[in-house]
């Protein structure tokens, strides 16, 4: 098969129309549709079927793309091997986290990674979904648990809790609670147990919902819950790696937190030796270890 044609098929697969494919390929869309015929012509198969709605694979058609898809992740693999240098740290970065540890703890301490190396371009995705890192969807994973997947090279960061906060002004204005009932009279800001989250937050959020709390506030992400907590809304759930960043956070009821949850950072094997991969762990790294000097600092 002509490598030609299957890399305009792959594009206008991708983007089920002949117009957007042309666009990204800078071709005429007479043109990509003459070497889309022409590779049916030489399969003997149809590969799209048309209608008003732009394109739909047939089931050959899914065969094939299947194959350019996997094709394409290996040959932008082996173009990130080729452009990473020895001296230079250059090129896009996939990483994938959750929502709240990368709005709350990793986006702030992007512009020390930046300044360090200007020309890398980071596509951040944030979401509760796993991606799957040996299909390409990411090249770097940040996730509140061991991954399952095989041929992955991974780090455990560091390990982290659930814990209960609130600002200094909140707890002058509105009292500090001494035991668990004394939650009661207070606002509680967490993410509700069916929210996609770490399960030891749930489980806290669980047994402390049967206080019966007279007033809450829930939001989908901790982000949320940060910006509650910071505007003086009540006490919220929280994962204890905030304080070092939010030094006017107080721990409210010391002896209330989640079991602990593993953080850990993984790769594929096979970027084992990209210098953007290597760049941007051994930084996580660095920053991680600052986090537990503090907390260090802060305990004696």
């Amino acid at each position: 098969m002509d490598w030609d044609k299957l890399r305009i098929f792959h594009a206008v697969a991708d983007a089920g129309s002949l117009t957007h494919a042309g666009d990204v390929l800078h071709l005429s869309q007479s043109a990509v549709s003459r070497q889309i015929r022409a590779l049916e012509d030489s399969l003997g198969t149809t590969l799209f079927h048309r209608h008003a709605r732009g394109l739909i694979l047939t089931e050959q058609g899914e065969l094939l793309f299947e194959a350019t898809s996997s094709m394409v992740r290996k040959l932008d693999t082996t173009a990130a091997r080729i452009r990473d240098s020895e001296e230079e740290v250059f090129g896009e970065l996939k990483v994938t986290t959750t929502t709240g540890f990368g709005t709350m703890w990793l986006v702030p301490r992007l512009a020390k990674l930046y300044d360090r190396y200007p020309d890398l371009k980071i596509d951040l995705m944030l979401e509760e979904r796993v991606l799957d890192l040996p299909m390409r969807e990411a090249d770097v994973a940040i996730r509140m648990k061991e991954p399952a997947q095989q041929d992955l090279i991974r780090r455990r960061l560091l390990n982290i809790r659930m814990r209960l906060y609130a600002t200094t002004e909140y707890l002058e204005r509105a009292g500090t609670p001494e035991t668990v009932d004394d939650l009661r009279p207070h606002r509680l800001i967490c993410q509700s147990p069916q929210t996609p989250q770490v399960s030891s937050g749930a489980v806290l959020v669980q047994q402390l919902l049967t206080h019966n709390l007279t007033s809450m506030l829930m939001v989908n992400n901790y982000f949320g819950v940060l910006q509650g907590v910071l505007n003086h809304v009540g006490i919220g759930v929280l994962p204890d790696y905030l304080t070092a960043d939010f030094p006017n956070l107080t721990r409210v009821l010391p002896e209330i937190e989640s079991g602990e949850v593993p953080v850990f950072l993984a790769f594929p094997e096979e970027l084992r030796t990209s210098r953007r991969v290597t760049a941007f762990r051994d930084f996580v790294l660095e920053e991680i270890q600052s986090i537990r000097r503090l907390q260090s600092e802060t305990d004696l």
